[in-house]
């Protein structure tokens, strides 16, 4: 893939429904410091680019937990990080892309939220299950145009009805519903903070102590929970294992980082202005109203962008919007489907059944892409209810308690060569724990609201989940240096191109996984022979397969003939090919100034806005 693609590819995987949505209803709730995670994308996209990327290709690895199974050996590890990343992208990707699709399909036909997400899942799954990664990253091409374009008119729209950006800054403040008044005393009271805009809303830095979203865990959380998301995750990564070169890698993440400016222009003023349009819904407090307009009661904030769409788009531009909210739903759904079975095939089923063929690998595949899918319709209920109703700050608290363990061991693993694998997997274990100790009280008690304060306990629950990012991260890379230092380090010979120090080196590397993957390939050449000689037997009557079959096949990506496993030689022929990570020059130099520049407006930006 060429670096417009693999840019395009990036930003479209990142930006799904529940960006619009959860955007859009944060920026309604609270203002513009919910951009602050769309702009500290710039610089963690960058170190993607220039510092992870290279060890990836020059590791010569697929996924994620291949990468640390080569670093560390064993298996524990990257067993628990396909596991983990499972369950990250059920309970923060596809239930909240499927939900936040479904509100914008409500609200703009009326149908049943579940109705729209069967509806939206069908159409998904029928193209990601029939393609694969490049038919997925050439869409992603067309679908980014065609959100970026579509959001623009929105936005266009949006600030013709308010009167503009200075209007926008006077009647924000303003923007109060009409009907503040109790209904059931005995259950709540609602307080003027409640349903007030808040004073600082259009400060991107906040007070540490008082502000939803305080200052240094938007600038130092937020760059942990990135730094998994854009340098460690399979969804990510796997855009930029796919570029043609290095050069293309890094000239797709800026291409990526210059969309980033977009989100705040597109998705978050348009729902400020939502909340100044039609402060009763969108703005609504009283939960028996907010029940009766959007089917929750901590608040329908989550409305904001679609409400817009529906009541100041023109006909045909509605029907152009309802486009853009579909392809970026199917774009984000569609990548993590692929990322997921990816995942589960490779790193989880081939350690059940490591004899197991490509062809029985892609029917597992397209089963657990069903499985997830059940799964998340299951936990749309939480999503719906959670963080007050703010749909972003969901996804951020979830990730913020179990991601930065996962970003400290990478971020270790690549940069100090001393780290071991002991080291690794405490460091994730002890991380793991700390996280599950504040994630499983908030869910347990609920976050709360305003109106409906969680019982947590305030020693438990009362550290903003940015500031608990920071500390978990900071534990966890003590813990992995802790142990690392006092366990056995491992030798050179088996970190060659695994390690950043080492990405330029020319000696052979000996795998300290290898030995798992001789056993596997020798599983599946013996299963292979074995299939050979049962084929050879049989009558070509039962040979011949049916019309049903031969559909089944082709949907599950099954064809009739299958690759030959490698052979010992052939895969130690292989393995001294090293990987090419050198650039042209003048398309380095090219690169390096366009970050530069694309960092200082970036800087401008924040500093405009802080």
């Amino acid at each position: 893939m060429t670096w417009w693609p693999v840019g395009a590819s990036l930003f479209a995987s990142n930006i799904g429904s529940g960006h619009f949505v959860g955007l859009a209803g944060t920026g309604a709730a609270s203002g513009i410091a919910v951009g602050g995670f769309e702009w500290n994308a710039l610089f963690i996209v960058l170190l993607l680019g220039w510092l992870f990327v290279p060890v990836y290709l020059t590791a010569g690895v697929i996924t994620m937990p291949q990468y640390l199974k080569k670093r560390f050996g064993g298996g524990r590890i990257s067993l628990y990080l396909s596991v983990i990343s499972l369950f990250l992208y059920i309970f923060t990707k596809i239930s909240v892309d499927m939900f936040s699709g479904a509100v914008f399909i409500q609200q703009a036909l009326g149908w049943n939220i579940y109705v729209a997400v069967i509806a939206l899942l069908s159409i998904t799954a029928l193209y990601t299950v029939t393609g694969g990664l490049a038919a997925l990253m050439y869409t992603d091409t067309v679908q980014t145009f065609v959100i970026i374009a579509g959001a623009f008119v929105l936005m266009g729209f949006s600030f013709a009805e308010v009167g503009g950006y200075t209007a926008l800054l006077e009647k924000y403040s303003l923007a109060v519903p009409s009907n503040v008044t109790t209904l059931d005393p005995q259950r709540y009271n609602i307080s003027a903070q409640c349903f007030s805009p808040r004073e600082d809303a259009f400060n991107l830095l906040r007070d540490p102590r008082t502000g939803d979203l305080p200052w240094p865990g938007v600038l130092f959380g937020i760059a942990i929970v990135g730094g998994w998301y854009w340098c460690t995750d399979q969804v990510i990564v796997q855009r930029c294992l796919a570029a043609k070169s290095l050069t293309h890698v890094k000239a797709g993440c800026i291409m990526c980082g210059y969309l980033k400016l977009l989100p705040m222009f597109l998705m978050v003023f348009p729902g400020m202005i939502s909340r100044v349009l039609y402060p009763d819904e969108v703005g609504c407090v009283v939960p028996e109203v907010c029940k009766e307009v959007c089917g929750t009661e901590v608040g329908c904030s989550n409305i904001a962008y679609p409400k817009l769409v529906v009541s100041i788009m023109p006909n045909g531009l509605r029907g152009l919007m309802l486009a853009v909210m579909l392809a970026a739903l199917m774009s984000s759904l569609a990548s993590i489907f692929n990322s997921s079975s990816t995942l589960f095939t490779m790193d989880i089923w081939t350690r059940i059944r490591p004899e197991a063929r490509e062809g029985e690998l892609m029917i597992v595949g397209r089963v657990w892409v069903l499985c997830i899918v059940a799964i998340s319709i299951c936990w749309i209920p939480v999503v719906q209810a959670a963080q007050s109703g703010q749909l972003f700050d969901y996804i951020q608290s979830v990730t913020s308690y179990l991601a930065p363990p996962i970003a400290a061991v990478f971020f270790l693993a690549v940069f100090v060569k001393r780290v071991n694998e002991p080291g690794a997997f405490w460091g994730l274990m002890g991380g793991l724990a700390m996280g599950l100790c504040r994630m499983i009280p908030e869910f347990w008690f609920g976050s709360g609201s305003c109106l409906f304060p969680s019982d947590c306990p305030l020693l438990v629950c009362g550290v903003h989940y940015l500031y608990f990012a920071v500390v978990l991260f900071c534990c966890t890379s003590v813990l992995v240096l802790l142990v690392s230092y006092c366990t056995p380090p491992i030798d050179d010979e088996h970190l060659h191109r695994l390690v950043f120090s080492l990405r330029h080196s020319k000696e052979e590397r000996e795998d300290l996984d290898w030995k798992q993957e001789e056993k596997g390939r020798r599983a599946r050449r013996e299963a292979e022979e074995k299939k050979k000689a049962d084929s050879s037997s049989m009558t070509e009557e039962v040979k011949a397969k049916s019309g049903p079959c031969r559909l089944i096949g082709w949907f599950c990506g099954v064809g009739g003939a299958q690759a030959a496993e490698l052979t010992e030689q052939e895969v130690s022929e292989a393995a001294k090919q090293l990987p090419d990570i050198s650039e042209n020059p003048v398309w380095k130099f090219t690169v390096d100034a366009n970050a530069l520049v694309m960092m200082t407006v970036a800087i401008f930006l924040w500093g405009y806005f802080a």
